[in-house]
């Protein structure tokens, strides 16, 4: 008989809870967990093969603890090894200010990018390594724990060029696509950056309010077109003062790798990562409703090429939407649609479900089309 997973644990409620009901506490994991804030009748309570992560003990605490468990002691970096909820703009902006631009070297998310330009991209300090390991370790765990809230075939990507200006209709139309899919019931996953991925979490930011809402975002915005603008930050804060409180989520993936390019405040729920390789697979391998492909370059086309392998072999069970947004983009200036269409015809791709439109109802439709089939 397999031995049974480990209860994650993840509130000190949570843990009440379930001393209440026992004193014998087995296969449990605590993950960024405060023990002194338990009362005195807890300390009778004694904990067998659990696993301990980053958490603070009283001082009796330790004798409750059976040799069987395991300890992961917190790590002194600017960083939470075992970070136990996903980041939101409030975490990685803390101390920002609307109207002071300036103000973003003191947030965390600055702090995080110069600790990790400072111990190297890729580290080489063992303990620097471990720490950046775990802390991707405990987003991705806290990311599946969102995504058990949808049904897979409701969760899509849109992928596309970070460099995307404000003021093109390209943005505009990816921001109404990822609105009207929001207000379908998809969770809309980027790569969490500027541009086409911005353009991503504002449509899921704004979903619930009208299109004119939204073009009167836009028209904020645009004030900073590109991510290199001084005000860039600041327009989308304003933004989120002038909307407030998201009726719906949205999911951002972005990493320090590419620290210089700014995390969208559009997105509700933000796994930042360190190691960039366990990010880009990541998004794709979630986005199981399907992946609509906006004009980029050469990441964007490292994710098309990812993607097909993965309907190619069917590796989650099936295969899921590939969607092209931008006719003469993808046939013309980068004519990657006919040559995945040949080589499909072909046989030395299968399964991919390829599609291509310039009309933001159409692919919508042909989104939600596949969760229908």
């Amino acid at each position: 008989m397999p031995t049974p997973p480990y209860r994650e644990i993840t509130s000190i409620d949570e843990l009440r809870n379930l001393l209440h009901q026992q004193e014998r506490i087995e296969r449990c994991a605590f993950q960024d967990m405060d023990f002194t804030e338990l009362s005195e009748e807890s300390h009778t309570a004694r904990y067998f093969d659990c696993l301990f992560m980053g958490c603070i003990f009283s001082k009796t605490m330790r004798i409750q603890i059976d040799k069987s468990c395991l300890i992961f002691s917190h790590i002194d970096v600017p960083y939470n090894c075992f970070q136990s909820i996903l980041y939101t703009a409030n975490t990685l902006y803390d101390n920002y200010i609307i109207g002071h631009p300036e103000s973003y070297r003191e947030c965390f998310d600055y702090k995080v990018y110069q600790h990790y330009l400072s111990t190297g991209k890729t580290a080489t300090d063992i303990k620097e390594t471990l720490a950046r390991s775990l802390h991707d370790h405990a987003i991705g765990d806290t990311l599946y724990e969102l995504l058990a809230q949808y049904d897979e075939r409701h969760v899509a990507g849109i992928m596309g060029g970070h460099g995307l200006l404000r003021t093109t209709p390209e943005y505009r139309k990816i921001a109404l696509i990822s609105k009207h899919l929001t207000e379908e019931g998809y969770l809309m996953v980027s790569g969490g950056g500027p541009g086409a991925m911005e353009a991503t979490h504002l449509g899921a930011w704004m979903a619930g309010y009208t299109d004119k809402e939204i073009d009167e975002a836009i028209g904020i915005l645009s004030q900073a077109p590109s991510y290199e603008d001084t005000q860039w930050l600041d327009t989308a804060m304003r933004v989120c003062a002038l909307y407030p409180s998201p009726r719906y989520a949205s999911l951002g993936v972005p990493t320090w790798l590419y620290g210089h390019e700014p995390a969208t405040p559009f997105a509700t729920h933000i796994a930042k990562y360190f190691d960039n390789a366990l990010r880009e697979d990541g998004i794709l391998t979630i986005a199981k409703g399907g992946i609509i492909y906006s004009p980029g370059s050469a990441g964007t086309m490292q994710e098309i090429f990812q993607d097909a392998v993965q309907n190619h072999y069917l590796s989650f069970g099936y295969a899921s939407p590939m969607v092209f947004l931008g006719t003469r983009y993808w046939t013309e200036e980068m004519p990657v649609y006919p040559m995945l269409q040949q080589l499909n015809e072909r046989g030395k791709y299968r399964n991919l479900l390829l599609s291509i439109s310039d009309d933001e109802h159409e692919i919508v439709t042909t989104i939600q089309r596949f969760v229908a089939s």
